[in-house]
């Protein structure tokens, strides 16, 4: 095996694009806010996300690195489980209305490796990450499309063994459809692995949805701003923002992306062509479709967990 095994991420738009739904926190801000975010698009479309604590930069990589683990490891969780896990996490991930009848998407793992292949400094320390998939768990969302009503949450955590540091992981169906093929935007792993800021992390994962392999987009400097903080603020907050925002672009700079300031306040960003050219295990290119879809809805859960409710390695 290699150090990293995994390439990139197929996200959900909507979960990617939704202004506020990540963003940078202040120490303690956690214990007096809430989420509550509402992200209108396209004809007739919207999503609702909504739980006890807002989302920040450490939970937005959590969720790109199960997304990401869904790909080759993925299996997928049929609306008719039929084992006690399987309709343990359909029970977890709470589906209403027409979620109720689509697919979700399981990841299996160790917090271990999740940990390395988003690029945590100290692999061994799972707490963070245990306490990111909590707070993901804890987040509800009801999505409308066509006139039609979804409802379910952002994702359902089934832990077998925390000791050994096992991780079984239920994905929402929006999320399960992208990685299977459908409609998705593509962020690279290496990129993740490599940005040091929060801000830069918040940035890169909007960008990475507004801006297609190889194409330029120009943006002002407060709209970058308010992919980290989406709230109004008073001149002196924004100076600070501004500044912030400004010194974390030398991290896109490193990681291949292109910034140009063609004029005060203004940049024109230029992503890099297709996988920024890092190559990795050939069977980290190939269709999660193929390498998710079973045979048979939820096949293997009880496999993947072992004759005595474990996760193998």
């Amino acid at each position: 095996m290699t150090k990293f095994d995994l390439t990139h991420a197929r996200h959900d738009p909507a979960h990617c694009l939704a202004p506020g739904l990540f963003r940078s926190l202040k120490r303690g801000e956690r214990k007096t806010s809430k989420l509550d975010v509402v992200y209108e698009f396209g004809q007739g479309q919207k999503i609702e996300f909504s739980g006890p604590e807002p989302l920040g930069a450490d939970d937005l990589r959590i969720l790109q690195g199960l997304v990401a683990m869904a790909g080759p490891a993925g299996l997928v969780l049929s609306p008719d489980p039929k084992t006690e896990v399987g309709l343990q996490l359909r029970m977890f991930m709470e589906p209403k209305w027409d979620a109720i009848q689509q697919d979700a998407m399981v990841v299996k793992g160790s917090y271990r490796a999740l940990a390395r292949e988003i690029g945590y400094a100290n692999i061994e320390d799972t707490k963070p990450i245990r306490d990111c998939i909590e707070r993901l768990w804890k987040v509800s969302i009801i999505a409308l499309s066509g006139g039609k009503r979804r409802g379910f949450r952002l994702l359902a955590e089934y832990a077998s063994d925390d000791v050994a540091g096992k991780l079984f992981v239920a994905l929402n169906p929006m999320i399960a459809q992208a990685v299977m093929g459908g409609q998705h935007i593509r962020i690279d792993l290496w990129e993740v692995r490599s940005l040091k800021s929060d801000s830069a992390r918040l940035i890169h994962q909007r960008l990475c949805g507004w801006i297609d392999h190889g194409k330029s987009r120009r943006i002002e400097l407060d709209t970058l701003c308010s992919y980290v903080w989406p709230e109004p603020a008073n001149s002196s907050t924004m100076r600070k923002r501004r500044q912030r925002a400004r010194d974390c672009l030398p991290e896109l700079s490193r990681i291949g992306w292109l910034v140009t300031e063609y004029a005060q306040g203004k940049f024109e960003i230029t992503r890099p062509t297709h996988d920024n050219g890092h190559k990795a295990p050939d069977n980290c290119h190939e269709s999660p479709r193929q390498l998710s879809r079973p045979n048979h809805p939820d096949r293997s859960i009880r496999a993947a967990l072992g004759g005595n409710g474990e996760t193998h390695p």
